[in-house]
């Protein structure tokens, strides 16, 4: 199948087959990546490992960051020599290895297998996360109205599996009764399934990648056989003038998406602990009696919300037509509802004197959380394939994903201030924050737009 095929063997929803494809491998490689983060900071305070809550929210920051700052270099090495869908492959196999030299903290020193298994991680990262989105990217036209919507509803995919993850990684892994010698050592089988997971989604994509995706992806930029003389030599052409202009939008997104992760990243660490040691985790519904939970399960809440609403706004984006909002305004919508979810949890804090506050504070802050993610994090991905030279394509996606790296940094630090600062203070300053951005991003919206140059 040649490229232009590929681009136009369409689902009876108008969007290219292939996007489903990658929306199954995506979704497992998220199924790996959020069941062992659910379970990450709670495995570090554990007796296994026995780190403080500052000291494993310093190392979930600096990890969660790492992860975000490799695929500046895995980008690269895909445009320029390796191609994108063999920096996939070889993520893969990297990411499954990592999870199960986690798991292997009973046959080497915790300490060397926690060290080395998120090392691996890390790597794998790289060379996955930022390839698969900028295939997505390319089944689709220059120009092409359904691209919003391809990415949310790829987005979607990430989200499935970070919803079943903590289930299964958190039921599998996490210690009912973390004194109990018995139990302590349930986490290896929290990261073997996660490991597992990202061995599942490998085996799909190698065996239907040449069917769905013809030649996208497998060769460094330039080399396309699919492509004409013409195309391969416009790839070695310098920058225009309007290409920097459109650097400079993406830098600005990039800029604003630092702060909009520094505190949506707060879900593995402070809304973690404020999880597990200030909410009512035995709630008694009407009719069904208790139902006990876990901390980690909490972790699914964001995504189950992305799979219920991301169709919605798929089709959102779509109907208005025209009356689209610019990427400027969609993100200042992200950051502004992002700042209305913190301020729930805000509030929700300041009952904790009186006992366990109850589930739905941190039900409605995913909610809010959420909405501002659909108004951000897909819009970014898809962005930046309207953005970027496509000789750099993989090099800006990575730079893209690069403000998760130092939003992590920034996650890490703040969430390392749990147990020195009032958690009412801790919730505030990212509601605040937030909303204060949103603002700022649409102050800038005219300016951004032209160096947009026309891009919707």
């Amino acid at each position: 199948m040649t490229d232009s095929e590929v681009k136009h063997n369409l689902t009876k929803h108008g969007q290219p087959k292939a996007l489903y494809m990658l929306f199954m491998v995506e979704m497992w490689e998220r199924f790996n990546y959020y069941g062992m983060r659910a379970l990450l900071s709670l495995f570090m305070i554990s007796t296994v490992i026995g780190y403080t809550k500052e000291t494993s929210s310093k190392i979930y920051g600096m990890f969660t960051a790492m992860v975000y700052l490799t695929p500046v270099l895995g980008g690269y090495l895909a445009d320029r020599y390796i191609g994108k869908r063999h920096s996939i492959t070889i993520g893969a196999i990297l990411m499954a290895l990592g999870q199960f030299t986690l798991a292997s903290y009973e046959i080497i020193n915790p300490h060397l297998a926690l060290a080395t298994g998120l090392v691996l991680i890390i790597l794998g990262n790289g060379f996955f996360k930022p390839n698969i989105s900028t295939i997505v990217g390319e089944l689709y036209e220059p120009g092409d109205p359904r691209r919003d919507s391809g990415f949310t509803i790829f987005y979607m995919g990430i989200n499935l599996g970070a919803f079943f993850a903590p289930f299964i990684c958190g039921f599998l892994g996490e210690p009912h009764d973390p004194m109990n010698a018995l139990e302590a050592y349930k986490w290896k089988y929290g990261f073997m399934a996660a490991g597992v997971g990202m061995i599942i989604g490998l085996i799909w994509y190698l065996v239907s990648q040449n069917k769905y995706l013809g030649h996208i992806g497998l060769y460094p930029v330039g080399k396309n056989k699919d492509e004409s003389a013409e195309q391969n030599a416009a790839a070695e052409k310098p920058l225009t003038q309007e290409e920097w202009d459109k650097i400079k939008a993406i830098f600005t997104f990039v800029f604003f998406a630092v702060f909009f992760f520094a505190f949506f990243e707060q879900a593995g660490t402070s809304l973690n602990f404020f999880a597990k040691e200030s909410t009512n985790l035995h709630p008694v519904l009407p009719f069904i009696g208790e139902i006990p939970l876990k901390a980690s399960y909490f972790q699914a809440i964001n995504p189950i919300f992305v799979v219920l609403l991301a169709p919605m706004f798929a089709k959102l984006w779509i109907k208005m037509g025209d009356k689209d909002p610019s990427i400027p305004s969609k993100f200042g919508w992200g950051l502004f509802l992002q700042g209305l979810g913190f301020t729930v949890v805000a509030i929700g804090s300041m009952f904790i004197a009186q006992g366990p506050v109850s589930a739905l504070w941190l039900v409605f802050t995913y909610l809010f959380c959420t909405m501002g993610e659909l108004c951000l994090s897909p819009v970014g991905l898809s962005m930046v394939t309207k953005l970027a030279p496509l000789k750099f394509m993989s090099l800006f996606m990575g730079i893209w994903l690069m403000a998760s790296f130092f939003g992590n940094l920034l996650a890490g630090w703040l969430a390392s201030f749990y147990e020195s600062w009032s958690l009412t203070t801790l919730f505030s300053i990212p509601a605040v924050l937030s909303i204060l951005f949103g603002i700022i991003m649409w102050i800038m919206t005219k300016k951004v737009k032209y160096w947009m140059h026309g891009v919707k």
